[in-house]
């Protein structure tokens, strides 16, 4: 094991524990730790909001702009009081979500292949909400904004970029003038416009990007932040006064830390660590390589261009083109480069399907490591060699709980690159060929590896999306299970639930009408 893959080791085992706790107390389609891209996304929001309204009334000149927020704070509490506080904690959330977010993808090794373009163009977001989140403590000028301004221009100091110490700006009171507070309002309105275009940047090679969490997190987390602004609103310290050096200041730890860690050590200390961490950041895709996975390959004789894997695709890696023998006609293209190699994209192909009179199946898109005519050889093996009052079906996920280890006499456990790439209509070909019952088995809600395969599953089984699963199916046969990638546990008990409400049914050792595949070989 090399040291980049023992450190993700050593952050992904908390970090997993963590979120099946919080699964417990909020289930995965609300667990903050699950969407802390989105939760993220709704904070700026927050941010953005209440910055435009505080934008609107306050008055930026150095010597209105104290009175101007203590007055909006003090004599409005109940309205521009409470949204400086949810600005001043949405940012903090959001500074958070964002440092989460980046532990969590490197815990899960999401920052090579297919993610490098994500993981690299997020790496400038951290500067410029750094650079935003400073520079608006600056403009409520008060002992605060003082220690954070003169603290900021002695780390700049230390760069060669200046001709003259900016330092030198914050030695006199009359160093201060309504120009510089127009070029920090400038500032602080500038740069989140360009961490919103990063952030387009940041997830536009994504497809069905989540933009918001679910309505009940949102609420959660708004509800949070109402309850902090209340129980302790966001205030000025002392108006700044330059000719004396402030001394004590309540400082926020999420956004100013850099000004206490200077203080520590060094400007030269500070900009060397923050140049190795961004240089580490940006290697690190190139120091976790792994061996790429064969890619999604497209068969133009079955692919109809009806679309539905270009929809389906997670990360956009696949267009419509015109199709090389059929004029009128488009047909899949899958670009290598992009490509998740999940098989989500085969699991929607209407061709897809093992019913078709082949002996062997060709489908209009398919995964080499796994095609679909294997699948369909291993699940008829495996059926026929059955046995038992109740015979199941578990169709699982390779990033999941572990399906394997549930084969036995009167189980066949199946696994999948993704549970996304299972054709509904394997559910249906299973239980035709002697299965009593099917039971697909996915990561939880915002756990998937792909981060649409579970849901794209769910909706075609319980016939939301196309491909979807038949009428005739009876629901009784048909199980969905969502556990966590190390719950061997829940799944085998899960399984074993499944099989006593077969057990219980009138007619549960009577599969559906068998069907008989018409092949040439059977011919």
């Amino acid at each position: 094991m090399t040291f980049e893959a023992l450190c993700r080791q050593l952050v992904r085992a908390p970090f997993q524990r963590c979120e099946e706790a919080f699964d417990r107390v909020f289930g995965g389609r609300h667990n903050p730790l699950r969407h802390l891209g989105a939760l993220g996304l709704f904070l700026l929001w927050i941010i953005v909001g209440s910055g435009l309204y505080l934008y609107i009334v306050l008055d930026t000149g150095v010597a209105q702009v104290y009175s101007s927020i203590g007055h909006l704070t003090e004599r409005e509490w109940y309205f521009g009081g409470i949204l400086r506080s949810l600005h001043r904690y949405a940012s903090d959330g959001f500074m958070l979500a964002m440092a989460l977010h980046l532990v969590r993808e490197f815990a899960y090794g999401r920052y090579t292949g297919f993610r490098f373009y994500s993981w690299i163009t997020g790496v400038p977001l951290i500067w410029l909400a750094f650079v935003s989140g400073i520079g608006g403590y600056w403009i409520v000028w008060d002992q605060l904004a003082q220690f954070s301004a003169t603290s900021t221009a002695e780390l700049l100091d230390w760069l060669p970029i200046f001709s003259e110490p900016s330092a030198r700006n914050f030695l006199a009171p009359d160093s201060i003038n309504d120009r510089l507070f127009t070029l920090l309002v400038f500032i602080h309105l500038g740069v989140p416009i360009l961490l919103l275009a990063a952030l387009w940047a940041h997830v536009h090679r994504i497809a069905h990007v989540d933009h918001l969490p679910s309505g009940k997190l949102m609420r959660g987390t708004a509800a949070t932040l109402l309850v902090l602004a209340l129980i302790k609103p966001a205030t000025s310290d002392a108006p700044a006064n330059l000719a004396v050096v402030p001394a004590e200041t309540r400082l926020d730890w999420f956004i100013l830390f850099l000004h206490p860690l200077t203080d520590l050590t060094s400007p030269a200390v500070v900009w060397s660590a923050l140049f190795a961490l961004t240089a580490l950041l940006c290697a690190l895709p190139f120091l976790g390589r792994r061996q790429p996975a064969p890619v999604a390959t497209v068969d133009p004789a079955n692919c109809n261009g009806c679309t539905r894997c270009q929809v389906d695709c997670p990360y956009a890696a696949i267009t419509m083109a015109s199709h090389p023998t059929r004029p009128g006609y488009r047909i899949a293209v899958v670009d290598d480069a992009l490509c998740a190699s999940c098989g989500i994209c085969a699991g929607s192909c209407p061709s897809s399907t093992p019913f078709r009179s082949q002996e062997r199946l060709v489908t209009g898109i398919d995964m080499p490591q796994l095609p679909l005519n294997a699948l369909r050889a291993e699940l008829e093996a495996k059926v026929a060699g059955l046995s038992g009052e109740v015979r199941v079906v578990v169709f699982g996920c390779a990033h999941g709980a572990g399906a394997e280890a549930l084969n036995a006499p009167d189980t066949a456990a199946i696994t999948l690159i993704c549970a996304g790439m299972l054709p509904p209509s394997f559910v249906e070909y299973a239980l035709r060929t002697g299965a009593h019952g099917v039971m697909v088995a996915s990561c939880r809600h915002g756990g998937c590896d792909y981060r649409l395969g579970e849901r794209w599953t769910l909706e075609r089984l319980s016939r939301q999306r196309e491909p979807q699963l038949r009428g005739r199916i009876p629901a009784e046969r048909l199980a969905a299970v969502f556990v966590s990638g190390n719950d061997d546990a829940a799944l085998a008990a899960a399984v074993d639930d499944f099989k006593n409400r077969l057990r219980s049914l009138p007619a549960a050792g009577e599969p559906l009408q068998p069907y008989l595949r018409r092949t040439a070989h059977h011919a």
